[in-house]
């Protein structure tokens, strides 16, 4: 039976032929994107003429980035 340490921390990374601290940078990195292009979508609510693109920019190169790992 498999330990709930190794559930938690070991599989996933290993899944995308990572170990914890590779996972941990680049889903790090992709969490602060993310957030900056949420920050970006609702800036752009408030005032259309600003941020026109750029979630949507932030968007696709996560995209990109998350189908050409290794």
């Amino acid at each position: 039976m498999q330990g709930t340490f190794e559930k938690l921390f070991i599989n996933h990374p290993k899944s995308v032929d990572e170990n914890y601290f590779e996972h941990l940078v680049f889903a790090g990195k992709f969490a602060g994107l993310l957030l900056c292009a949420g920050f970006a979508a609702l800036v752009h609510a408030i005032v259309p003429g600003l941020f026109e693109k750029t979630a949507s920019n932030i968007i696709e190169r996560l995209h990109h980035r998350m189908h050409n790992r290794k």
